[in-house]
């Protein structure tokens, strides 16, 4: 047996998990079959001598092709989600693991995510990868790769919860944020923040000049009092909050994270593949 003959029987070995792999992470029956097709052509050109678990290697390729895949669709603002469901994974017992939490529901959920969400999500939560490998996919830090499947995992277990009538009080609260930071009203920026919030920005931000942490309501309202004249109202990863553009492009972004009422968590949003998810309401 030559070595395309080879790789070709190896790669059909592992061609179903690839195609459930992309299936999850691109809710398109079509695209997935491109990205396994794509991951397939990347292989053969490739020396796989020193490679020593072909499945890994495969899923991390694959995971790439699928990342680039919803960056595109982002940036066009496509939602190709298909309403069927993809043949089940070849291992039974991950098959059963995932059988409850799988559905047309919760991908209609995962395109709130960022694309970068979405691929550490899908990949460590419902694949088990290790975050070194996910964050060499979606080219960040073993932390920053936890971070991005943690906020997604958050999305994911409270949409259950969320109606038009949630998200158009977290809109009130967002706008009356807005009203009292342009206004500099310090007491009504406190009545809106949990006593405990937390403002963090990521790496994109602070360089701009944001801190990287501040905490309590005091402290944060400071921050915000007289400033943020120039926000406006957006969808941020798919739930209210702010942005900063400027040339029309977004350069900083405001998610709130709320509960009963109150303002928990603020983070300032600079990275660009984060960014493109951000549309003005």
């Amino acid at each position: 047996m030559n070595r395309h003959d080879w790789m070709a029987e190896q790669f059909e070995a592992h061609r179903r998990r690839l195609r459930t792999v992309a299936y999850r992470m691109l809710g398109s029956q079509s695209e997935a079959e491109d990205a396994v097709q794509e991951t397939w052509l990347r292989l053969s050109r490739a020396d796989t001598s020193g490679v020593e678990n072909l499945a890994s290697w495969l899923t991390t390729v694959v995971g790439r092709v699928c990342l680039d895949m919803l960056r595109s669709r982002k940036s066009r603002r496509e939602h190709p989600l298909d309403t069927s469901v993809v043949e089940p994974a070849a291992d039974p017992e991950r098959e059963a693991l995932m059988a409850d939490s799988i559905g047309l529901a919760l991908l209609v959920v995962l395109e709130t995510l960022s694309p970068a969400e979405r691929v550490a999500f899908v990949l460590h939560d419902m694949f088990g990868m290790p975050f070194d490998d996910i964050a060499s996919i979606v080219g960040r830090s073993e932390p920053a790769a936890r971070q991005l499947a943690s906020r997604a995992r958050r999305r994911v277990q409270g949409a259950d919860a969320t109606t038009d009538s949630d998200l158009a009080s977290r809109r009130e609260i967002v706008d009356a944020f807005l009203a009292a930071s342009r206004g500099g009203d310090f007491e009504a920026l406190l009545a809106l923040l949990d006593p405990e919030v937390v403002l963090r920005a990521d790496a994109a931000a602070v360089q701009i000049g944001a801190d990287e942490k501040i905490q309590g309501a005091r402290e944060v309202a400071r921050t915000f009092a007289g400033r943020a004249r120039v926000a406006q109202p957006a969808l941020v990863e798919g739930s209210p909050g702010l942005v900063w553009a400027s040339a029309g492009k977004p350069k900083i972004a405001f998610a709130f994270t709320i509960a009963k009422g109150k303002i928990v968590a603020i983070e300032l949003i600079g990275e660009l593949d984060r960014l493109e998810s951000v549309e003005l309401a």
